[in-house]
């Protein structure tokens, strides 16, 4: 079987290698092997003064690395998603949601108790009557007040007042 890298239309630039058979493929890494230690090689030569300034230096940019690592987290803990700004909102309103649970079941309590009243004490149905209702009984005149209407703004507390 014969694979040219020009009839897939790789051409010559291409680094694609089709391997026919396994023999071929160990060969051809033993042939790359030498290549591939020169480059290695070359790469050593290449950051040798940064390893070795890194080297004698490891003590500071260790503690380096430490502090601003500390500081990381620091910063993701107080200002992160679930950091301590974030706690503080939602303990707030945690609270404020569960003063509000306790007026409701105080309100429910009240409503409960005075359903009970009105399922069961005729003094309590004749005083919802005569309140809501206007109901009366005979010989007693009601009074009917009407409510009262809004004040007009008086315009004190405008700001476009030059």
């Amino acid at each position: 079987m014969d694979l040219r890298l020009g009839q897939l239309g790789l051409g010559p630039q291409s680094r694609a290698r089709i391997l026919v058979r396994p023999e071929d493929g160990l060969r051809a890494v033993m042939e790359q092997a030498p290549r591939a230690e020169a480059m290695a090689a070359k790469w050593v030569e290449r950051t040798r003064p940064g390893w070795s300034w890194l080297a004698r230096e490891w003590r500071v940019v260790g503690t380096a690395a430490a502090a601003l690592l500390i500081v990381g987290i620091l910063v993701h803990a107080i200002f992160g998603a679930n950091g301590m700004v974030v706690y503080r909102q939602k303990r707030a309103e945690m609270m404020a949601l569960q003063a509000e649970v306790d007026r409701l079941q105080k309100e429910n309590a009240l409503n409960a108790d005075r359903i009970k009243q009105l399922k069961s004490n005729p003094a309590a149905i004749e005083k919802e009557a005569r309140e809501q209702l206007h109901y009366s009984r005979k010989g007693e005149v009601v009074f009917v007040t009407p409510e009262a209407p809004p004040k007009p703004p008086t315009g004190r507390a405008r700001k476009d007042k030059p």
